[in-house]
C-alpha cells in the first residue's frame, strides 16, 4: 500500500519512511504543503500522513484543497498542537485522524492501518482468498495452513491483490499503489513480480485452483475462477 507523507522536519519524515518501508508500505516525502498537495492530487494514495504547520500552505489548507477537489484518500494529521480547539479544527477540515507530536511509531502504524480499513469491511488483520491468508500485522502468509515466505515488495503486491480479490487491476495501477514515486520501475516489473508470487502460491499448490489469473489486455486478478 501507498502513502505519501507531508512533513517539514526531514529527521522525522525519514524516520516515518525507515519505518513504513520497513512494515512493506511504499512511502513518498514532500517537505511543504503546496509540493504535498501536488503530490495527492496527481498521484493516488492510499493514506496521507499530514503535519499540521507547514512552510507555504499548512496542513489545514492542504486537507481543505483536497477534500473539494473530491480527493477522499484517508488523512492522519500529526502536529504539535494537542489543545481540543486545534484537534476540532483539523477534523472539520476533513482529516480522518489525528495524532500529537511525539508520537511513539507503534501508535501511529496502528492508525495507518486502521484508515486503510476504512471504509472496507475488513475488520480484521489477516485477508484471505480461499485457503490463502495473509495477515497484515504479523506478515505471515499460508496457503492450506503451510507457510509461504515472500519478500517485502511481494508481500505488498500480494496484500494490494487481496484487497481487491475479484477485481481486475491494471499494470499502472498495481505500480501507483506498490512502488513509490522514485522506484525504477521498468515496463515487465508487475508481470515478473507477479511471476515471483505465481511460484510460491499458485505453482507449488498443484492440487488447488490457480489464484492469480491474468487477464490478457486488462491486467490481474486474484480470485478462484
Amino acid at each position: 500500500m501507498r502513502v505519501l507523507v507531508v512533513e517539514d522536519e526531514p529527521k522525522i519524515a525519514r524516520a516515518i519512511k525507515k519505518g513504513l518501508e520497513q512494515e512493506t508500505f511504499a512511502v513518498d516525502v514532500c517537505l511543504d504543503g503546496d509540493e504535498g498537495l501536488r503530490y495527492a492530487l496527481d498521484e493516488p494514495y492510499d493514506v496521507i500522513i499530514l503535519d499540521r504547520m507547514l512552510p507555504s500552505l499548512d496542513g489545514v489548507g492542504v486537507c481543505r484543497e483536497l477534500r473539494a477537489a473530491g480527493n477522499q484518500t484517508p488523512i492522519l494529521f500529526l502536529t504539535a498542537k494537542d489543545k481540543v480547539a486545534d484537534r476540532v479544527d483539523g477534523l472539520n477540515a476533513g482529516a480522518d485522524d489525528y495524532l500529537v507530536k511525539p508520537f511513539a511509531f507503534e501508535e501511529l502504524l496502528a492508525r495507518v492501518r486502521t484508515l486503510l480499513r476504512r471504509p472496507s469491511q475488513l475488520v480484521s488483520p489477516v485477508l484471505a482468498c480461499a485457503e490463502l491468508t495473509l495477515n497484515t500485522q504479523t506478515f505471515e502468509v499460508t496457503r492450506g495452513g503451510k507457510p509461504i515466505r515472500l519478500t517485502q515488495r511481494e508481500f505488498a503486491l500480494l496484500e494490494y491483490l487481496l484487497r481487491h480479490t475479484g477485481q481486475i487491476v491494471t499494470k499502472d495501477t498495481i505500480i501507483a499503489h506498490v512502488w513509490d514515486y522514485d522506484a525504477d520501475v521498468l515496463p515487465n516489473t508487475v508481470e515478473v513480480y507477479v511471476g515471483y508470487l505465481r511460484g510460491k502460491i499458485d505453482k507449488p499448490f498443484k492440487k488447488q485452483a490457480p489464484l492469480i489469473h491474468t487477464i490478457r489486455g486488462f491486467g490481474y486478478k486474484l480470485g478462484v475462477t
